[in-house]
């Protein structure tokens, strides 16, 4: 026991002798992180093969058994639909910085963002403050923007997940990832998750004005407009995720404050996968039905997400287009998302601003 205290006050007294051979900083920044749903690295095979499986493999979004799920993923869907992808992506790929439009439009958000803040979007006195941004699936990640941040000396975090309504196959899984990555850090950040802003008054605005610009834009009235939201398996409602409930509430605030009768705006959702029941009524039907029913005029916004992607251009633009023209529709508008528009920069500003008090 003796030797073992002596020992013991050799090295204590040898450690506290020597100055720290780390160059430790003292953080004083504050990081924000925007957060979008993912993107492939390229249209290739293997490439959208990567992505997907990442994207499927995620238990927050197929909830399926583990086992099951295994043999379908790996033996069915990994083997033809990243050539069905690949394919669809390149319709809509950014061929002069070849990247897909998500990828573009968010990183324009950050550095807009950025830009603002730098201007004195949050005051002449504020601290510094580093955007940043990455994705839940595919490059750059979601791990490698805190780590970057982190190296500019960033003490507090606030993730931004760019999704109105909340789900936990969107924001919660994101959350999932930014949680994965801090448990790695000996210093971690301190954490604010950005709250989800389905029936923020800026959002309904700015939504509700893109669409009176585009419809002043247009040659014609359009006699419906579509509110489509991304689709969700039906079960994800009865297992309590309020993700319907957002889409609704938002899909009403736009058509009070757009002033249209409830015959006129219709709330519905996309991009349904596999055999299940999703959450209903059904976009691509509700298209047929209203071009069936003898509708010539229609508009179709997709206010769930915060930025174009294949989900917008491809499916509604394109497919759900060739939809209602083949059923006897005349005049389809898609209208785009808010991105990294002025009135798409001003809501993510308001959102930010709103966040940050107490830090800045």
């Amino acid at each position: 026991m003796t030797f073992y205290r002596a020992n013991l006050a050799s090295l204590t007294k040898e450690a506290f002798s020597q100055p720290p051979k780390a160059n430790f900083i003292t953080p004083r920044k504050i990081g924000i992180l925007l957060s979008n749903l993912g993107t492939p690295d390229a249209t290739d095979y293997w490439s959208m093969r990567r992505y997907l499986s990442e994207f499927l493999s995620d238990r927050r979004v197929i909830e399926a058994p583990r086992l099951i799920w295994f043999f379908i993923l790996n033996g069915l869907i990994l083997t033809s639909r990243p050539a069905t992808k690949g394919k669809d992506y390149k319709t809509i790929w950014n061929r002069e910085l070849n990247e897909s439009p998500l990828k573009t439009i968010t990183r324009a958000q950050a550095e807009k963002l950025q830009a603002a803040i730098d201007a004195g979007l949050l005051g002449p006195n504020s601290v510094d403050v580093v955007v940043d941004w990455g994705v839940r699936y595919g490059n750059p990640s979601l791990k490698s923007a805190i780590d970057r941040l982190a190296d500019q000396g960033c003490d507090r975090l606030l993730l931004l997940p760019l999704y109105p309504q909340y789900s936990a196959a969107t924001s919660a899984t994101a959350c999932d990832k930014v949680f994965e990555a801090l448990a790695k850090m000996r210093r971690q950040p301190v954490l604010r998750v950005a709250a989800p802003y389905y029936d923020d008054t800026s959002y309904i605005e700015e939504i509700s004005r893109s669409i009176t610009d585009r419809r002043d834009g247009l040659s014609f009235e359009p006699e419906v407009v579509v509110a489509s939201f991304h689709g969700m398996p039906a079960e994800t409602l009865a297992k309590g995720d309020p993700y319907y409930e957002h889409c609704q509430r938002t899909g009403e605030l736009i058509r009070l404050r757009l002033r249209l009768p409830m015959d006129k705006f219709i709330v519905t959702f996309q991009s349904r996968f596999g055999s299940a029941e999703w959450l209903k009524p059904y976009t691509d039907e509700t298209v047929k039905a209203l071009a069936a029913s003898g509708v010539k005029r229609i508009a179709v916004l997709t206010p769930g997400f915060s930025a174009d992607c294949l989900e917008t251009i491809e499916e509604i633009g394109e497919e759900n287009a060739g939809y209602f023209f083949e059923g006897g529709g005349e005049e389809f508008v898609r209208i785009q998302c808010l991105n990294a528009s002025d009135g798409g920069m001003r809501l993510i500003e308001t959102i930010v601003r709103r966040e940050l008090q107490g830090w800045i």
